[in-house]
């Protein structure tokens, strides 16, 4: 069952406005000019990871292809191009049966890429390729961004879950994708109930400060929670004063109290004295969990804290610090003609400024040593070298229009933490290098 079954309110019915104007200019004048037919070969990459970022994760990848299964140009959709005289009556005629057809190759979702890597493949006419630019570009940016945080931040928390908690830091579709891809980079749970009901991400939750002091004392706040949702629940106790917080928690759940949070302060030295407190108290089971404005270097700072989890809102759904990978989609090969046996002709742009690109069709490999880390992604036009024959990268994801390598999110996520794995160990170092592993082109 999909979304659209569901009716769910953060579908939409046709991503094909999720577009700009440009692709459909640059469509009407291939169709008339007569090349618009031509087999055309794009690639999505990146000519640099973001400043300091060690590798980059792939994320956004099954929902580029719901994207383009639902690239549909309706009536509702034609009627608005025709009304602002965006495209001419030809094109709009050929964009009412627009269905893409062509094959989508590319990394695996939850695999991690490099400077150059080939991360998308999409090939068919140029017509029906150029028209799905923006939509993939804006997918790939902004997941891989957040899954490349979330990816730095489980590095720095190591065996401590992650709750994502920004729904209310982004756009509210946003924040659905955020989640998701927190997921994919290694995070447990989110906050998000639209994420938990569109992905099956586990949602949690239970009180923020306004529940505290809606009551006449702090005491019958906890009371009051306890009698609805149980000993076991995270009770938050820094709204007023923290031991004296702790202590009525205690007194009224018992030792099964399930956890208590910690929103404010200095979490270090909090953490340690409520720790001690809640031990004293026989309370040796209770969790701790902090929140506030937490980063990979935060949750760093917090290893030797006595602390059980982790809630990470605005950093994580703003790519902490960097909130796109600079992803471009761009012609690397096409046909001399409309022929469908024409041969392809690599092409790029050559400019100043490191906007250049390569031209053709390409492969890509990742190298690894005899213990099975990353060496080098090596990357290429031609034959594809023996030895690297079976670690290639790209998958086959969409064939003649159809999906055929969709995935459950949980899959995704668990290749993201092999493939970390067999990363060098700078890897997950946090101070600012550059990639772990080398491109190398042949």
């Amino acid at each position: 069952m999909n979304a659209t079954d569901l009716g769910l309110p953060v579908d939409v019915p046709s991503t094909a406005l999720f577009t700009d104007h440009y692709e459909l200019t640059m469509l009407q004048a291939a169709l008339k000019g007569g090349t618009a037919d031509r087999r055309s070969v794009f690639e999505v990459f990146t000519r640099r990871l973001p400043e300091g970022r060690r590798y980059g994760v792939v994320a956004g990848t099954g929902r580029v292809l719901d994207a383009v299964e639902n690239f549909r140009f309706d009536s509702g959709v034609l009627g608005f191009l025709r009304q602002r005289a965006v495209v001419d009556e030809p094109t709009l005629e050929w964009l009412a049966s627009y269905r893409f057809s062509g094959d989508v190759w590319g990394y695996p979702e939850g695999e991690v890429y490099f400077p150059g890597s080939p991360i998308l493949r999409v090939e068919g006419s140029f017509a029906e390729c150029v028209l799905l630019e923006t939509v993939i570009l804006s997918i790939l940016n902004h997941d891989s961004a957040i899954a490349a945080a979330a990816s730095r931040m489980a590095s720095a928390a190591g065996t401590r879950p992650l709750i994502e908690m920004g729904a209310r830091r982004t756009h509210e579709l946003a924040a659905v994708a955020a989640s998701r891809a927190a997921y994919v980079g290694g995070f447990t749970t989110t906050s998000d109930l639209a994420a938990g009901f569109r992905y099956g991400i586990p949602t949690v939750g239970t009180s923020a400060h306004a529940f505290t002091l809606l009551h006449d004392s702090e005491r019958d706040a906890f009371q009051a929670q306890v009698n609805s949702l149980g000993r076991g629940t995270t009770l938050l106790v820094d709204t007023y004063d923290v031991a004296e917080a702790v202590r009525s928690a205690v007194e009224i759940a018992g030792p099964e109290l399930g956890a208590v949070r910690i929103d404010s302060g200095d979490l270090l030295l909090v953490a340690h004295r409520v720790r001690q407190q809640l031990d004293e108290l026989g309370a040796t089971d209770t969790k701790i969990i902090v929140t506030s404005d937490l980063d990979e270097y935060a949750i760093a700072s917090l290893a030797a804290a006595p602390v059980d989890a982790y809630g990470v809102g605005t950093q994580l759904v703003t790519g902490s610090g960097h909130p796109t990978c600079s992803m471009v989609y761009k012609l690397v090969a096409r046909a001399e003609s409309a022929d469908p046996k024409a041969p392809l002709v690599p092409v790029a742009k050559k400019s100043t400024g490191g906007k250049t690109s390569i031209g053709g069709r390409k492969w890509a490999a990742r190298r690894l040593d005899e213990d099975g880390t990353a060496q080098a992604e090596v990357i290429g036009t031609g034959a594809v070298p023996a030895e690297l024959a079976d670690r290639q990268l790209l998958v086959e994801l969409i064939k003649g229009g159809q999906v055929i390598a969709r995935e459950p999110l949980d899959a995704v996520r668990d290749r993201h933490a092999a493939v970390r794995a067999n990363l060098p160990m700078s890897a997950l170092q946090l101070s600012r290098g550059e990639a772990v592993i080398p491109t190398e082109y042949v």
